[in-house]
């Protein structure tokens, strides 16, 4: 197989006029990527209309309303290359009423430029722009601070701004930021270093897109391949045909088409119109199986013993792109890899506050709204978390009577379905709680203090381990009751039964949590220690042990985990020998609110006990 230049999808974001057009118009330009008559058109157009520079947006503002308004209204879709690598750009709109064609410019996108004026700083739509970026899994994020010009290239004016981003990205899930100071109406930065700005010693934008690491967020274990149609140029070949979700494939592979559960094996695999022994994430391909089963546009092929989930219940977050409000219990039409049901939206838990990232109660959501919600299906399909898979782990809501897509989906998990509901609200009816002959406010009249849980949660490696034992043996030495429960002896006892699978960590904090209650309403300090990956789990805990609750979360970057690497965890996780290991092929999602935050790189392990000492003295009676 011929490997040419690999290809980088990128979108531009950012509030209105930030320059985002201008910036796109100055790399098409400047990398030859134009016609030269297209070049000369707009030099003209220019000309007429007395601008003092050639005006670069319009090299890809194409609708005629957004040349007469110098905006961005559709996703402008631009391609160009260098010697290093091909690009394919989506510019996006800045209007907040296009908010939602940023989703379908940034689903696909491994990087996202998020524009700032370098006058205006930081605004609401940059902030919507970059958590939108974000929430779509998009891998790495560069801050192009723009109009550098304008503020007489000054080193604090980017400072300042940087610094007002850290702060607002510290609550975003992203892996990779990177700022770039420029001025894409003169060229500052852009493909060129800038003579203007010495006091930056970065990279220009052209550079950081050519040389940044993609390919790093593609799913290479799970196969996926949603069948788009079967091919049948004649009787004697029959092959489905579609483009590779996740994973790879080879000849002589066993795999499973779902919903209906036929097995077969791979005989021929075809890229076009030449034979290949392997298929991988990203090519569309045809597949001609040893077997006549039936499968069709719709289905689902994967490897027998890796099968994503089966519900008819989604745990999803929403981005509202329809006028029309929704509404609980209105039927639409939800597709997802091809595959089309019926569903309505049975509840919708709260919206997100851009601005400050908070959660909101909302019984409904309005356009350019993004919030959680579940959703029932009429009937059950097929899925991955959106954070594993974006292609099987995302969807789009239908309305049924205008055909228009009125939302995007991204796939948390599942929730339970009714009739296990039904089972646990039955089996609690049956139960009652025994009255103690020693009460709660004797054990903590005793003991001098009221119980809690700490739960500490990071990646392996970031030191929550350290900090846990330390605590221990700190409130131990000062007379308090205290316990430590981490993941290896509970992984060895209480929960030895279980995998890590999502769906097995899940319920691995779930029983942690039971137990850390009981110890916590007995006025025992619990100290939890758990990567306890998922945000959803650790909500879950708070609800379940509301103000006895303390969520701290101990971060460092994966570079310096991986360094650490106390069990070589990582070393063996990265040749393969471990497979679902959180920060390389399963994500770990930050807390956007922890009660308390601790850097490891930043504090030493001492000074983490005694800012978390200090807190645990402050909330809880008797510490």
């Amino acid at each position: 197989m011929s490997v040419g230049r690999d290809v980088l999808r990128l979108t531009t974001a950012g509030s209105v006029d930030d320059g985002k057009s201008t910036l796109m118009g100055r790399l098409l330009l400047e990398t030859g990527s134009l016609h030269q008559d297209h070049v000369d058109a707009v030099t003209a157009h220019s000309r007429r209309r007395r601008d003092p520079h050639l005006d670069l947006a319009l090299f890809t503002d194409g609708l005629k309303a957004e040349r007469e308004q110098r905006i961005t209204i559709d996703v402008a879709y631009r391609y160009f290359s260098t010697a290093r690598r091909k690009f394919i750009i989506a510019d996006c709109p800045g209007h907040i009423q296009y908010t939602r064609n940023m989703v379908t410019g940034a689903s696909t996108a491994e990087l996202a430029v998020v524009l700032i004026d370098a006058r205006k700083g930081l605004t609401t739509q940059s902030k919507r722009h970059a958590f939108i970026a974000t929430l779509l899994g998009t891998p790495h994020l560069v801050v192009a601070i723009n109009k550098m010009d304008l503020v007489d290239f000054t080193e604090e004016a980017f400072h300042s701004i940087r610094q007002d981003f850290c702060d607002f990205a510290s609550r975003l899930e992203t892996k990779s930021l990177h700022f770039i100071p420029l001025s894409a109406l003169h060229g500052d930065n852009v493909v060129e270093p800038s003579a203007n700005m010495p006091w930056y010693r970065g990279s220009t934008l052209l550079h950081h897109l050519e040389n940044v690491n993609i390919g790093a967020a593609i799913n290479r274990v799970d196969f996926r391949l949603p069948i788009q149609c079967v091919i049948r140029p004649h009787q004697d070949f029959r092959g489905v045909a579609g483009r590779i979700a996740s994973g790879r494939i080879q000849v002589g592979d066993e795999v499973a088409c779902l919903p209906s559960g036929a097995i077969s094996r791979v005989k021929k695999l075809f890229l076009g119109e030449t034979t290949f022994q392997e298929g991988l994430a990203g090519q569309s391909v045809v597949l001609q199986l040893e077997d006549d089963i039936d499968a069709g546009r719709g289905d689902l092929l994967v490897r027998r013993k890796n099968l994503p989930h089966k519900g008819a219940q989604i745990d999803a977050t929403l981005c509202w792109l329809s006028e029309s409000p929704a509404r609980s219990f209105q039927t639409y039409i939800l597709n997802l890899a091809g595959r089309e049901t019926r569903c309505h939206i049975s509840r919708i838990d709260y919206r997100i506050n851009v601005d400050t990232m908070h959660r909101e109660e909302s019984e409904s959501f309005q356009v350019n709204d993004i919030g959680r919600a579940q959703i029932q299906l009429n009937e059950p399909l097929f899925f991955d978390s959106y954070k594993r898979n974006r292609e099987t782990g995302s969807f789009i809501l239908i309305d049924p009577v205008s055909h228009d897509t009125i939302a995007a989906g991204m796939i948390r998990g599942t929730t339970p379905d009714l009739s296990s509901l039904r089972r646990e609200t039955q089996a609690k009816r049956n139960l009652m709680e025994s009255e103690r002959l020693v009460s709660l406010e004797e054990r903590e009249h005793r003991r001098g203090h009221s119980g809690c849980v700490v739960w500490l949660t990071g990646l392996s490696g970031s030191g929550k381990s350290t900090l846990a034992k330390k605590l221990e043996r700190r409130l131990f030495d000062e007379g308090r009751e205290v316990f430590l429960l981490d993941g290896d002896s509970v992984r060895m006892g209480l929960c030895s039964d279980l995998g890590f699978t999502d769906q097995d960590r899940r319920e691995n904090i779930r029983r942690i949590t039971e137990l850390a209650a009981l110890l916590a309403a007995q006025s025992v300090v619990v100290i939890c220690s758990f990567i306890s990956p998922f945000r959803a789990d650790r909500e879950n805990a708070r609800r379940r042990l509301q103000e006895k609750f303390l969520e701290v979360h101990v971060d460092c970057s994966l570079q310096t985990c991986e360094e650490r690497d106390p069990k070589g965890l990582y070393a063996r996780a990265r040749r393969k020998e471990i497979e679902n290991f959180t920060g390389i092929d399963s994500p770990y999602e930050k807390p956007l609110e922890p009660d308390l935050y601790l850097n490891t790189e930043e504090r030493t392990s001492d000074e983490c006990v005694e800012v978390l000492r200090a807190e645990l003295q402050q909330r809880f009676t008797g510490l």
